[in-house]
């Protein structure tokens, strides 16, 4: 599927309004269908679940300057439903409505594998990286990580001859961290730079666990090299868990803080890997499996939604009380409601657009 001009700005207005998140733009698209028919609803929506300032839709000059400003940098917004999207990023539930991708679009279509650990890296650390990158990059791989400094700079460094691509926090057009902006320049002009955030948007502590659930879908799997028993690496390991991704992690010394993570991944049950032949003997039964969608003979059924806006007053306060700002899984509050799947999914979703639930990129739920 291709989008015109004016269902691309539809797509991207929406998915730049406040308290519009993945899980939000995906169950507007599969009641309205459309993104110019969300638009429409989302006042009267987030009025409904209890918002009393103006629902922030950017306006569509806002949207068309960012579209612009996209074709002079020439980076792609790429899509959830159109064919260059990446087909492992799509099969996530749900994928990020829309990205922004400078740099060689075709090297997300190769098998991608994560290579991430510590920024605080030690020499073998950093010597290991930068050398499974280049030999998973031979092997045919695109190597994915954050630009970080450290264990991520080895990898891209390993693979830029042979194709590496950067999931940012920020904008594709943020140089973060700064003493990186020569590998920054060689992956704009020769692999990919990847953002979900709009041009010129400095990324803030929330914004990398969806940079890193970026990082994760986009691969067949993760490797990490190193990681203290407390590190935001370990955040892209538990997201390629749920996303039925590979984990694989080295070993390290017992004495050195830095691999504790990894020794822990592995007790819990991650690949232990010390070459590369590792590395590609745990994927191989992946390569078959390209994230196709294979023939689906299930077919929704039709939902009265009168009925269930007739519903709506009673579920949401049921599920508000259900809510803590710990957050929680979406399908055990849905449960504990006792309230039917379309009713609870109609009111969370009016929730969230009224700001009073936060919904996190995997679906849990708090209160905001």
């Amino acid at each position: 599927m291709s989008l015109d001009f004016a269902e691309r700005r539809d797509w991207l207005r929406l998915t730049r309004t406040s308290t519009v998140g993945p899980v939000a733009f995906a169950g507007l698209l599969a009641r309205y269908k459309t993104a110019a028919a969300a638009l429409a609803a989302l006042p009267e929506l987030a009025a409904r679940g209890g918002r009393r300032s103006k629902m922030l839709i950017p306006p569509l000059e806002e949207i068309e300057a960012e579209m612009a400003a996209c074709d002079d940098l020439g980076v792609r917004l790429l899509c959830a439903c159109e064919e260059d999207y990446p087909k492992a990023l799509k099969a996530l539930g749900p994928p990020p409505p829309v990205i922004s991708v400078l740099g060689q679009v075709d090297i997300l279509h190769k098998p991608c594998i994560a290579l991430i650990g510590s920024r605080n890296a030690s020499a073998v650390g950093l010597r290991f990286a930068r050398q499974i990158a280049g030999e998973l990059g031979e092997a045919g791989y695109t190597i994915i990580s954050g630009l970080a400094r450290g264990i991520d700079t080895s990898a891209h460094e390993g693979a830029l001859a042979t194709g590496t691509a950067a999931v940012l926090g920020g904008g594709v057009d943020h140089i973060y961290p700064r003493q990186n902006e020569h590998l920054y320049r060689k992956m704009a002009a020769h692999g990919a730079l990847i953002s979900e955030s709009p041009l010129g948007y400095r990324a803030t502590a929330r914004d990398f666990p969806r940079r890193n659930r970026i990082i994760s879908g986009l691969s067949l799997g993760v490797v990490v090299i190193e990681a203290a028993e407390r590190s935001g690496t370990l955040i892209t390991a538990r997201y390629a868990l749920e996303q039925n991704r590979e984990v694989m992690a080295a070993p390290g010394s017992p004495l050195d803080p830095r691999t504790k993570g990894c020794n822990r991944l592995i007790r819990q049950g991650a690949a232990l890997i010390e070459n590369t032949d590792d590395i590609i003997d745990v994927l191989e039964s992946r390569m078959s499996a390209r994230f196709e969608e294979g023939p689906n003979s299930y077919h929704h059924p039709d939902i009265d939604w009168a009925e269930i806006d007739r519903q709506m007053e009673t579920a949401r306060d049921s599920l508000l009380a259900l809510c803590s700002p710990t957050p929680t899984i979406r399908d055990e509050i849905i449960r504990q409601s006792g309230l039917s799947v379309p009713v609870a999914n109609a009111a969370l979703l009016e929730l969230e657009l009224a700001g009073r639930i936060f919904v996190e990129v995997d679906g849990r739920v708090s209160l905001a």
